[in-house]
């Protein structure tokens, strides 16, 4: 939990001191508060940079994405990458104006600026889609292709990865007033990029003690030398389990030490991918967030986990691995599901009862029991410790809220009108619904079905940014989604993964924009030049429908 500066004492009619800081620690100690409206940020270098960088970490996300363990490539990579390129452009391309097509432009506008390495950055946060909404998307259109064997278009498979981050841009823009312009929704993962930027580019001042680009280059150096060891010259330490390792033969201790298909107990990792994979980086997670999910883990496969398991075998679980993700037989084999599906791609309710029930995995069964309860949790939780903060901003006019520093500086720029994002959200909802009509058998999902996708979406990520926005955690709903459309259209796979999409995923994608529209005010960047960036960003997302 963020903790707050202790506010200074005003007689109540001083209004300035009201926006002197922010209330946010963290974010009063690294975000500057300052602003250089003169600083060109739209320039040629941000363009041609913004939209590579982009292009490559989607590709590359995309194709790692296929891997059992799937590895996805941040855009602080390209953060760092593309801070050399952009100093060299400015060294090498002419300080010359150009015409193109009534559009003038310049290709050096002078040196490399903080803002057009921020813009960049949010190109390349597009590529890398925190939550995996892209991955999720191709990975639908792969599933349908490659174990349904669907003949899909090209068109409607762009369709579908087009049209599911547009509405997430349009929701992102109708919730901006909660989720970007209260001082308590500040976003703990920007606050490190905001770090990062100052150490690239701000000059300290010689003194006692390590600058923060001399921290920078130790730590990048001392990080490479680290992973050498468990990703190339010693992988065991990515894993590694003394309980299995004296034990090698014995099932029991495989599952119980095994931290790749057990509970891990005795089991440790120097491989960081392992360490920030589920709960992502613990450097920029509040600490209270980071202990309540250490403590729900530890409760939940520690004790829960091993009593249903080891001593009521609870729905014949010791049939069964511990821990995958496949589906079962009664007899412990791997269900095959082409033997229950028809022609159109539907349940086949006599050759499932002929063929048996499938089972899960006993993990993976109590995982997907508890998204029920992380569901009704996480709108209780806000409903309860930021209801009446919510229904206030509802109430209140926007130009009598309370303003920090930041967003008092953003002031000086124009700001963009909401149906901006209305017309993207109209136009996306529109192609949405056209498609449930031209590939009604390919999707299986009717109009109404769409139209119920986007109300769950709407509804629901609100009080999940709003968690994230303060804790850095994202709980997900995709299981209450799945059951919600499984119910109403019982039998079709397909529509319930595109269900999926545009009732989860799209809000995967609109928390993205949102983080990149509150870092944007951490680092003063003109709304509607992020307005342009956002939106125009979405064209690389076709080249991930090719590879």
């Amino acid at each position: 939990m963020a903790s707050k500066v202790d506010p200074e004492k005003t007689n109540g009619a001083d209004s300035e001191e009201e926006t002197r800081t922010c209330e946010i620690e963290e974010v009063a100690l690294v975000v500057p508060e300052t602003d250089d409206p003169s600083l060109p940020v739209m320039t040629f270098r941000t363009w041609f940079l913004g939209i590579t960088s982009c292009t490559i970490l989607i590709f590359l996300n995309t194709f790692f994405s296929y891997r059992t363990q799937p590895l996805a490539i941040s855009a602080i990579l390209m953060q760092i990458a593309v801070l050399p390129v952009g100093k060299f452009m400015a060294k090498i391309l002419p300080n010359k104006d150009f015409n193109l097509m009534g559009f003038k432009f310049n290709l050096n506008p002078g040196p490399f600026n903080m803002k057009e390495h921020v813009v960049i950055t949010i190109f390349a946060n597009c590529g890398f889609s925190a939550g995996g909404g892209d991955a999720y998307s191709t990975g639908a259109i792969t599933v349908m292709k490659a174990y349904y064997h669907q003949s899909l278009s090209f068109l409607c498979g762009l369709f579908i990865v087009l049209t599911s981050q547009m509405i997430g841009y349009g929701w992102a823009g109708l919730l901006r007033r909660y989720l970007v312009d209260p001082v308590e929704m500040w976003w703990p993962a920007n606050v490190a990029q905001v770090s990062l930027f100052r150490a690239l580019h701000e000059k300290e001042h010689k003194a006692k003690g390590m600058t923060r680009m001399k921290f920078f280059l130790f730590a990048f150096a001392a990080s490479f030398f680290y992973y050498l060891f468990p990703g190339y010259l010693f992988q065991i330490l990515s894993f590694f389990s003394w309980v299995c390792w004296a034990w090698p033969h014995n099932i029991t201790a495989q599952q119980i030490g095994s931290g790749a298909k057990g509970l891990g107990i005795g089991a440790f990792t120097l491989d960081w991918a392992g360490i920030s994979a589920y709960h992502g980086n613990p450097l920029v997670t509040p600490w209270v967030s980071i202990l309540n999910v250490g403590v729900g883990f530890v409760m939940f496969i520690y004790i829960i986990l091993p009593l249903c398991y080891w001593k009521y075998d609870t729905f014949d679980a010791r049939k069964f691995p511990i821990f995958s993700n496949q589906l079962f037989t009664n007899k412990g084999l791997k269900y095959d599901t082409t033997k229950i599906t028809t022609p159109q791609l539907e349940l086949d309710i006599a050759a499932y009862d002929n063929y048996g029930k499938l089972y899960l995995s006993p993990l993976f069964a109590l995982s997907i029991g508890s998204g029920f309860a992380r569901f009704s949790a996480t709108l209780i939780h806000v409903a309860l410790f930021h209801g009446g903060a919510i229904l206030k901003q509802s109430k209140s006019a926007v130009n009598n809220a309370k303003m920090d520093i930041h967003e008092k500086l953003m002031q000086s720029y124009k700001h963009v009108p909401e149906w901006w994002f209305l017309i993207i959200l109209f136009f996306s909802i529109a192609l949405s619904l056209l498609m449930s009509f031209v590939w009604r058998e390919t999707v299986q999902l009717a109009w109404w079905g769409m139209i119920f996708a986007f109300v769950l979406s709407f509804i629901v990520t609100l009080p999940v940014g709003v968690i994230q926005a303060t804790t850095n955690q994202q709980p997900g709903f995709d299981i209450i989604a799945q059951f919600m459309i499984g119910y109403v259209l019982p039998g079709k796979p397909i529509a319930n993964l595109l269900f999926k999409i545009y009732g989860r995923i799209s809000t995967v994608h609109a928390l993205s924009f949102l983080s990149d529209l509150k870092l944007g005010v951490y680092m003063k960047i003109p709304p509607r030049c992020m307005y342009t960036a956002q939106v125009l960003l979405i064209s690389p997302k076709y080249c991930m429908l090719g590879i």
